[in-house]
């Protein structure tokens, strides 16, 4: 869930810790100073006045800053913040109940416990899979830990590991090539594990401005914006989910010289092998810098292989840079801009479509789904519910084995011929629907976010397109769109674009503008248009309750001559703030969306969001 959904959910006092956070960064001049205090221009009273969609702004501009100031509460090495912090990162975990987390927190207790045992264990065989290198090198970072933490001991003070010490440690584990997973393991067999008190733990996490806490539902939220941040911390390259989709282009040759490199047992299931590798904390970096090669292989080897991978099986065509280094990163990127796209890649609808047939085809899927991202409730195939943790449909099929999917596509007449998920996706766009939901882009005409959205229409009939979707748009309200009505008043001088019909011979006109300018501004010429429009409807007897102009925004200008107009009853209303009122009265009490709301010169979404929502 984005940062800015998160806040508008919260009371002041919940936020409190994270603003204070971040007033404390922007006391300090950070290097974006500049564009924070312009934001801040709009109110005297601190960030505190300011809206939460402004608050995630400046959070983007200085999070490297908090970056830092987290980094720094690792040096408390006792503090359990690495296991605290593997936890709220993992996909699926950014909204949990209070008892959830609890739980979740014991088991990651309970299997760092065994995992270290294991360990050991490996350490101590002499006829264990674990390479005599690894061991040595195993052996080298605990008995510098274990001097770093005892030394003190030795003086008769409180066992500890200093920054210094720490920094050490951390180079060590670096140039030993361990693993974060490695590296948690040696250090807890080390360190003492106690269970903290989740209220604590919970106390803790919020004090740092890593999680936001609801006392009133008891409810954990981490930010999307936090996550990413989290997860350079951690040294994560990526989200498990894109980790998992590259290591399921692998063959399972290469899985296994992953799994013997970082003892990982090589017997496993396929699925279950490449669970573990995503949870040992390789880096993705790493793993594509040395481990998915076949030994012996040159520079241009790897260069092929990545871009044959990415290409082929990642359908992913456009990967920049001439050296392996430049070529990783951008994958990373890649993924990285996937991520932060609030692009579905089909509608809604389709997407709870697609989750209702999985559902019927897979019994179990709805099982897989929860464990595999640890979500609490029961069902959880619901759209709406999965994107607000960030759960696409792709992210979905990735989880599926090849036979399954096969006999899904089969079950439901999906194509068959080309790559199975680029036939479901396509399978389930819903084009009417994908239009809908790019309502804003089409009233600005963005004719390239269109395209990238997966809509393809020529320019010249955006235009039309936007007449229509606003059609969709008030019918779904409860309207009688009559075009009959319309074609009767209509003459080749004066188009109406819309007519609602009231009944009792009374009308709403709509007229709708689209425009690649910032502000519609050109009010002289739509003023004429639409006193002609109310000339002809008067004339023929119509009684005009409402004009409403639709267009993709209205400059300052233009709403102040709507103001001084006299003569027309003119509402404006934004194409966001419109479909924002269908999206809400979905699932209001309203049979027909009450017109008397539209009062206002420029539409007040708020104001008509909060009557429908009673």
């Amino acid at each position: 869930m984005k940062l800015e959904k998160i806040l508008d959910k919260l009371g002041s006092l919940e936020k409190n810790s994270f603003i204070k956070i971040i007033d404390n960064i922007i006391s300090k001049k950070p290097s974006t100073i500049k564009e924070i205090e312009k934001i801040l221009t709009s109110t005297d009273k601190g960030l505190k006045s300011v809206d939460n969609q402004n608050v995630s702004n400046i959070f983007a501009l200085t999070s490297d800053e908090f970056l830092n100031q987290i980094r720094c509460e690792f040096q408390e090495v006792t503090s359990q913040l690495d296991i605290l912090i593997d936890i709220i990162i993992r996909d699926g975990n950014c909204i949990m109940k209070q008892d959830w987390f609890s739980r979740l927190y014991e088991t990651e207790l309970k299997d760092l416990k065994i995992r270290i045992k294991e360990l050991n264990t490996e350490l101590e065989n002499e006829k264990s899979e674990l390479g005599e290198e690894r061991k040595r090198d195993y052996r080298i970072y605990k008995s510098c830990l274990s001097t770093a933490y005892n030394n003190d001991t030795a003086n008769n003070r409180e066992a500890r590991i200093t920054s210094d010490e720490l920094s050490i440690i951390l180079t060590l584990a670096d140039v030993l090539q361990l693993s974060q997973e490695e590296v948690k393991l040696i250090n807890y067999s080390i360190l003492p594990i106690k269970k903290v008190d989740i209220h604590d733990v919970i106390n803790s996490l919020k004090n740092i401005g890593v999680i936001f806490y609801s006392k009133k539902d008891n409810t954990i939220y981490v930010a999307d914006e936090m996550v990413r941040i989290l997860r350079k911390l951690r040294q994560k390259d990526v989200a498990d989910k894109f980790y998992r989709r590259t290591l399921k282009s692998l063959k399972e040759p290469i899985l296994n010289q992953i799994a013997k490199k970082h003892n990982i047992d090589r017997k496993l299931d396929y699925s279950i092998k490449i669970e573990e590798i995503i949870n040992s904390g390789i880096s993705f970096k790493s793993l594509l810098t040395t481990d998915i090669y076949k030994e012996g292989s040159t520079l241009t080897d790897k260069k092929k292989y990545l871009n044959d991978l990415c290409e082929s099986s990642l359908n992913i065509t456009n990967l920049k840079g001439s050296t392996l280094e430049e070529k990783i990163n951008s994958l990373v990127e890649y993924f990285e801009n996937v991520e932060k796209d609030e692009k579905v890649g089909i509608s809604i609808d389709g997407f709870d479509k697609m989750l209702a047939e999985l559902n019927n085809s897979l019994p179990t899927f709805n099982k897989l789904l929860k464990n595999q991202f640890e979500l609490q409730d029961e069902f959880v195939m619901k759209a709406d519910f999965l994107l607000d943790y960030n759960i696409k449909p792709r992210d979905i099929l990735d989880l599926i084995v090849k036979s399954d999917l096969s006999n899904f596509i089969k079950d439901n007449g999906i194509k068959q011929r080309g790559d199975d998920i680029t036939n479901i996706m396509e399978h389930y766009k819903d084009a009417d629907n994908l239009y809908l939901e790019n309502y804003s882009n089409v009233a600005y005409r963005d004719f390239n976010l269109l395209k990238e959205n997966g809509i393809a229409i020529k320019e010249s009939e955006l235009g039309l397109k936007f007449e229509e979707l606003t059609k969709v748009i008030f019918s779904n309200l409860g309207f009688n769109v009559d075009d009959k009505s319309k074609q009767k008043l209509n003459t080749s001088k004066d188009m109406i674009d819309i007519l609602l019909n009231l009944g009792n011979n009374e009308v709403i006109i709509v007229e709708c503008k689209t425009s690649k300018e910032q502000g519609y501004n050109k009010f002289s010429t739509v003023s004429r248009q639409l006193k002609s429009y109310q000339k002809l409807a008067l004339h023929n007897d119509l009684r005009i309750v409402k004009i409403l102009l639709i267009a993709p925004e209205f400059s300052d200008d233009f709403v102040t001559d709507c103001e001084m107009d006299t003569e027309m009853n003119l509402s404006l209303i934004t194409a966001s703030t419109l479909l924002k009122i269908a999206e809400v009265f979905k699932t209001s009490k309203y049979p027909v969306f009450p017109y008397v709301l539209f009062r206002d010169i420029i539409i007040n979404e708020e104001r008509i969001l909060k009557a429908l929502s009673k």
